[in-house]
C-alpha cells in the first residue's frame, strides 16, 4: 500500500471544509453549507447518507476512466451477473472457512483447475492458495524457496546469505521479497534487444546459497516470455556438472492465464520438473476485478509444513499460508464465476481477442512511420513502441502526456540497466478494450502527431517526472 501524509500546512491551518450542494440536505436546504464537514479530522457529528455519498461521489468524478487506462493489467470491466455474485460475498472473511464453507469449497476447487490447468503432475495433491494479488502470492512462494533453501543448509545459515536470481524486468514485489526477507537480489541486466531473463545468463549467477530462480511469463515491460523451458534446461546441466539443484518459480502474473489457452506447445509450467511453483493474478488475465491473486506447489513437498497456519478460535481446523488474514470473499467467488462461465473455450477466444487487438494496433502504429515497435502484442497482448530513429522533435513523454488530453492513460518510462537510454510507450489490451475503443486511440495519436512533428523539441525536461510507470 503506498504511504501518506498528513495535510499539508495549508489544509492543517485551516482544515478546509467539503462544501456540497445545499438540496442534498434531508430537511434544512441550507443546514448542509453551514455544517460541511472538514477533510482532514474526523467530523464532530454525522451527515445523512446522501450527502456523504454524493461528496465521495463528487470528488471521485475526478478520477480517471480504468476502461481508458491502458497502463495497468488490472481488469476493468466484468459481467453485471458477476458484481451481483461479489455484491452478495462482500461481508464474507475469506479467512473464516468453518463459517463459509462453501467459499472456501469454491476456492478448493479454483486450485484444483489451476492445477489441472498447469498440469500438475497430481493435480490432487497439489497444493495452494488464494491471496490478495500476485505480490502476496510472489512473498510466498519466495518464502517457500528461502525456507526449503535454510533447511538444506541449516549448517551454515545465517551466516551465508541466500540469493534469488532473476531479470532486471521483474515486478517490484520481487524487490520487496528480497528487502523484506533480506535475501540478496541477483539481478540480470537487459542487453542490446534482450529485454528479459536468458537461460545462461541465469545459471552463471547461481550458486549454492542461489534459493531459486524466476522466470517470468510475460513481462510487464514489453508482454514477452522468458524462455522457463531453456532456462530450466541450463539449470539441469548447472546440477549434472556442479551438483546444484536450483530450483524454478514461474511468475505467471499474467502470461499463466494466457499461454494455457493460446499458447498450448510452449512448455513453461509443471511439465517442467524444475519448476517447483507457479502464481497468477486472478485480477489480471484471469478476468476478475481487484484483488485475487493463485499460488500453487508442484506438491506439498515444494511448501515447507511449517510455514502453515493452523488456528481454531473460529471454528474448526484452518490451515493457512498468507501474509494477511481477513479479506472478503467476493473475489474468490468472482473467480470461480468466471471459470464456470467461460470454460477452456471461453477463455480462449476472450485471449485471442485481445491479442489480435494488441497485434492489429500494434501493426498500425507503425504504419504511422514515427515510431519503432519492440513487441507485437503475440506473447502477451502487450506492445512496447518507442519513438523512431529520425524522430527530434518530440518524445515517448510527449506522446503520453497529450494522450492524457484526450483521456487515454498510456504509460511512457525508462527501461532499466543497462538500457537506460531507451524509453518507451506500452499499450495493455484487456477484455473489454475492444477494436472500436482500440481505432479511436489510433484516431487521438493521428490528430496529434502533426503537432507534435512541428515541435522544435521534445518539451520533457524530468524524464524521471514524467515517467509513469504501472504494473
Amino acid at each position: 500500500m503506498p504511504l501518506h501524509k498528513g495535510p499539508d500546512e495549508h489544509d492543517t491551518a485551516h482544515f478546509r471544509r467539503l462544501s456540497f450542494n445545499p438540496f442534498l440536505g434531508e430537511a434544512n436546504p441550507v443546514g448542509g453549507m453551514t455544517e460541511a464537514p472538514p477533510r482532514h479530522r474526523l467530523p464532530d457529528g454525522p451527515l445523512p447518507p446522501m450527502s456523504a455519498y454524493q461528496l465521495v461521489h463528487d470528488e471521485l468524478m475526478l478520477d480517471g476512466n480504468s476502461r481508458l487506462n491502458l497502463a495497468t493489467f488490472v481488469t476493468t470491466w466484468m459481467e453485471p451477473q458477476a458484481g451481483v455474485l461479489m455484491s452478495e460475498c462482500r461481508d464474507k472473511n475469506m479467512i473464516d472457512k468453518d463459517e463459509y464453507p462453501r467459499t472456501a469449497e469454491l476456492e478448493r476447487r479454483c486450485v484444483a483447475m489451476l492445477a489441472d490447468l498447469w498440469h500438475a503432475p497430481d493435480p490432487s495433491t497439489a497444493v495452494g492458495c488464494s491471496t490478495t494479488g500476485s505480490s502476496e502470492a510472489c512473498m510466498l512462494a519466495g518464502l517457500a524457496l528461502k525456507r526449503r533453501w535454510t533447511k538444506r543448509n541449516a549448517d551454515r545459515y545465517p551466516a551465508a546469505r541466500p540469493n534469488l536470481v532473476m531479470g532486471v524486468n521483474v515486478q517490484v514485489c520481487w524487490d520487496k521479497f528480497c528487502n523484506f526477507w533480506e535475501v540478496e537480489p541477483r539481478l540480470v541486466p537487459m542487453e542490446g534487444d534482450r529485454f528479459h531473463l536468458d537461460a545462461a545468463s541465469a545459471a552463471a549467477l547461481c550458486d549454492e546459497n542461489t534459493i531459486g530462480v524466476v522466470a517470468v511469463l510475460g513481462s510487464t515491460f514489453d508482454g514477452s516470455y522468458e524462455p522457463v523451458a531453456d532456462i530450466c534446461a541450463a539449470l539441469d546441466e548447472l546440477q549434472a556438472r556442479t551438483g546444484l539443484d536450483v530450483p524454478v518459480h514461474v511468475d505467471g502474473a499474467s502470461g499463466a492465464m494466457v499461454a494455457p489457452f493460446l499458447d498450448e506447445e510452449t512448455v513453461w509450467d509443471f511439465r517442467l520438473p524444475r519448476v517447483s511453483s507457479i502464481n497468477t493474478s486472478g485480477h489480471k488475465y484471469g478476468l476478475v476485478y481487484p484483488g485475487v491473486g493463485w499460488a500453487l506447489w508442484r506438491s506439498a513437498a515444494e511448501l515447507p509444513e511449517e510455514l502453515v497456519f493452523r488456528v481454531n478460535y473460529l471454528g474448526g481446523d484452518m490451515p493457512t499460508f498468507a501474509l494477511n488474514f481477513s479479506r472478503p470473499g467476493a473475489q474468490v467467488v468472482a473467480q470461480y464465476y468466471t471459470f464456470l462461465r467461460l470454460g477452456r473455450e471461453g477463455y480462449r477466444t476472450v485471449q485471442q481477442t485481445s491479442r489480435d487487438v494488441a497485434r492489429s494496433l500494434a501493426g498500425k502504429i507503425e504504419d504511422l512511420g514515427d515510431f519503432r515497435l519492440l513487441t507485437r502484442g503475440d506473447q502477451l497482448p502487450v506492445f512496447a513502441f518507442t519513438t523512431a530513429p529520425d524522430v527530434t522533435s518530440f518524445d515517448v513523454f510527449d506522446v503520453s502526456r497529450r494522450l492524457r488530453e484526450s483521456g487515454w492513460l498510456v504509460p511512457a518510462y525508462t527501461f532499466p540497466a543497462h538500457r537506460e537510454d531507451l524509453s518507451v510507450l506500452r499499450i495493455v489490451c484487456r477484455n473489454g478494450f475492444s477494436a472500436d475503443l482500440a481505432h479511436l486511440l489510433l484516431e487521438d495519436l493521428g490528430r496529434l502527431l502533426p503537432e507534435l512533428r512541428r515541435q522544435s523539441r521534445p518539451f520533457t525536461r524530468d524524464k524521471d517526472a514524467a515517467t509513469s510507470f504501472h504494473h
